[in-house]
């Protein structure tokens, strides 16, 4: 509240003056909030005293310690004469409750005050070191630090908050930068493990295949295979209550059905319209619903149809197998007209006065020997085409070729119309072989035995699918053949050497095998791959180990391994009179309830703890059965084997398999093109 003075002539000025200096002095020191107030405003209003202000607020937090130094104020005013004056007070008079403050602009010149105040510390030297670092210059409206505005705030703790602050802007910016870093890595990383890819490959499954496409690119199929089966149960439903209406619209709409899927395998295979009959099939199947549906009555139909098509499916199995393993046993006429030409060729031709040559090469153990026994022309040529062409020296290989007496001459007409570069071909005939007879060979016994012929031949029809037809796999011819079990009897076909690599007629060999003559056997009779992965392929799979003799003598566990490519050491064979043991347990299995019929039942029982394990890259096997292996391992196997019903020459053969075996097959002999084998 202003004071009005009034001025007498005779009274001196200057006492007048001082007094009301006194009494500002006092209501500055003794007034309530409202004097306070008011004295505030003079010092508002002069600019000299906003320094003074600032060092009042820094140095009243102090005001408790009795041992700093006192702080001078000086309070500016204008005197009567309009002439500026000052007055000093101490900083210990103040009341604690003292604050600056305009009484005309309160809040707002507070909070201007405290933005100088904020700035006039962001001034000092420390504070701009550290906060220059947290200041991202792309965006300075993101920096502003937001105080908020309180009556309790002091420059030193709002200079600790906006510090605060800045460590978090600053830490924000570090942990943003690295997760930029860290995704920058993986993109990277991706992108070098995408270059990776092989692409080329057949075979490989792919998100970007047309047929994943679309995740449900075959709802639509499986919706109408649905419908017709409940468009059955509800039509037999029908029928049995003379709803014949709906029976006859059921069966229409099932037909229809049927033949908008045929012989599709997804969405987009149907026939066009097939949505349209699906739609169609769903009204009259919800007319159906709302007119027959009994719960129990629709499960025991739908029951009776399940029992039937599983019954429908095993008759299909069945004779599924007996015609695979029909075409597997039948000669095609190309491979049957091939053996035809060449044998009438070897004698009208008179090749058949010629003697084997390089005799001194055949019997040389530091040679590369080779036993191939085939009744097969085509097979075992291409067994021979693709080792020779893969080996480093192949004037080092002798291959020894045994067939039986039918397919001597064009098995012996083809190799001296065709020998292999610089190799060497010896053809032998098994009838050749004198000291193979029923009374030194057991198998050979049981072949000749009548029991056989009746399993065979007689008992249970083999050309049906009558009882008993579950062992069809046992009724391949090969099994009939010494051809199959020759192998067992290697030291005494071969006499005089010391190695031998036996390779099956339906292998292809992809790399130089002379490695596998240096491979140390430790003391093991057969070198081989095993083929058993976790439980599967282990002995008691292909032995009956409910038989005592079995059971007794040898590990269910034990791994099996794979006959196809096998190097033998026919000295330590010699030694440890392998052809004996496997004479003692055909003896024992004369009733088969030891194992079926085959060779690799008895040849793990033979060589049993006397199989050494090669790599697993030296033999692929599975081509003829399975057509889910790994195309890449089949490129990198040195001998790829076609172990199963579909042999390549056959059409049953996988076709993604067959190029493999087939770039052996020299398609411009004048033989493959009489028989017609190129088409």
């Amino acid at each position: 509240m202003p004071i009005c003075i009034e001025t007498y002539p005779r009274m001196s000025p200057r006492p007048l003056l001082l007094f009301f200096v006194f009494m500002l002095l006092f209501h500055a020191l003794h007034s309530s909030d409202v004097s306070t107030t008011k004295a505030s405003t003079s010092l508002y209003d002069c600019d000299q005293c906003h320094r003074a202000k600032e060092r009042h607020i820094s140095t009243n937090r102090n005001r408790l310690n009795p041992n700093e130094k006192d702080i001078d104020i000086i309070a500016t005013y204008s005197g009567a004469s309009g002439h500026v004056r000052l007055a000093r007070l101490k900083m210990r008079d103040l009341s604690d409750s003292w604050f600056w403050e305009n009484p005309t602009n309160g809040n707002n010149e507070y909070q201007k005050s405290t933005q100088e105040s904020m700035e006039s510390y962001q001034t000092d030297s420390s504070f701009e070191d550290n906060s220059k670092h947290s200041i991202d210059e792309r965006n300075p409206e993101e920096n502003k630090v937001e105080i908020p505005h309180s009556s309790l705030m002091t420059p030193m703790k709002i200079k600790r908050r906006v510090m605060r602050q800045e460590r978090k802007k600053a830490r924000t910016a570090e942990l943003t930068q690295e997760n930029r870093e860290t995704n920058n890595h993986i993109v990277s990383a991706a992108i070098k493990r995408t270059e990776e890819f092989d692409t080329t490959v057949k075979g490989k499954y792919s998100i970007w295949r047309r047929e994943y496409e679309n995740p449900n690119s075959d709802s639509t199929l499986k919706l109408m295979r649905d419908q017709i089966i409940m468009a059955k149960a509800y039509a037999n439903i029908a029928k049995s209550k003379n709803n014949t209406v709906l029976y006859e619209a059921l069966l229409k709409h099932s037909s229809d059905s049927q033949r908008a899927i045929g012989e599709a395998s997804s969405d987009t295979e149907l026939h066009l319209g097939a949505l349209d009959r699906a739609k169609a099939m769903g009204h009259v199947l919800s007319i159906a619903k709302d007119q027959l549906y009994d719960c129990l009555l629709v499960e025991r139909k739908l029951r009776v149809m399940l029992q039937s098509t599983e019954d429908r499916v095993n008759v299909q199995k069945k004779r599924s197998a007996f015609l695979i393993q029909l075409a597997a046993k039948t000669v095609p006429r190309p491979l049957h007209c091939l053996p035809l030409q060449l044998a009438a060729d070897y004698y009208l031709q008179g090749y058949h006065k010629k003697g084997n040559l390089d005799k001194e090469k055949i019997e040389d153990p530091s040679l590369y020997h080779y036993a191939i026994f085939s009744d097969n022309v085509l097979a075992a040529s291409v067994v021979v085409n693709s080792t020779v062409q893969n080996a480093k020296e192949p004037e080092k290989h002798v291959f020894h070729i045994v067939t039986d007496k039918l397919n001597f001459a064009a098995m012996r007409m083809w190799f001296l119309t065709n020998p292999p570069s610089r190799a060497t071909i010896e053809v032998q005939n098994i009838d050749d072989f004198k000291w193979l007879n029923s009374s030194y060979c057991s198998v050979l016994r049981q072949l000749e035995s009548a029991r056989i012929k009746e399993y065979y031949f007689k008992a249970n029809n083999p050309s049906s699918l009558s009882v008993g037809s579950d062992n069809l796999k046992y009724r391949n011819p090969k099994y009939l053949s010494m051809l199959n079990h020759l192998r067992f009897y290697l030291p005494e076909v071969y006499p005089k050497l010391n190695r031998i690599l036996f390779l099956d007629d339906d292998i292809v060999v992809q790399r130089d095998l002379t490695p596998l003559w240096s491979v140390d056997l430790k003391g093991m009779v057969n070198g081989a791959v095993e083929t058993c992965k976790e439980s599967f392929h282990r002995f008691d799979k292909y032995l009956n180990f409910s038989n005592p003799l079995i059971s007794n003598n040898f590990s269910p566990e034990a791994c099996g391994w794979a006959f196809g490519m096998n190097i033998f050491d026919l000295k330590e064979w010699k030694k440890r009179n392998i052809t004996g043991i496997y004479h003692r347990w055909q003896d024992m299995n004369e009733d088969r309830t030891l194992w079926k019929l085959g060779t690799l039942p008895p040849g793990l029982i033979t060589f049993y703890n006397l199989t050494y394990p090669l790599d697993r890259g030296w033999h692929v096997l599975g081509l003829g059965y399975d057509p889910a292996l790994n195309l890449t391992e089949i490129e990198n196997a040195a001998v790829i084997h076609y172990n199963g019903n579909y042999k390549p020459w056959l059409n049953l053969a996988v076709s993604k398999y067959k190029s493999y075996w087939s770039r052996y097959v020299k398609l411009d002999n004048p033989y493959l093109r009489v028989c017609n084998l190129g088409e």
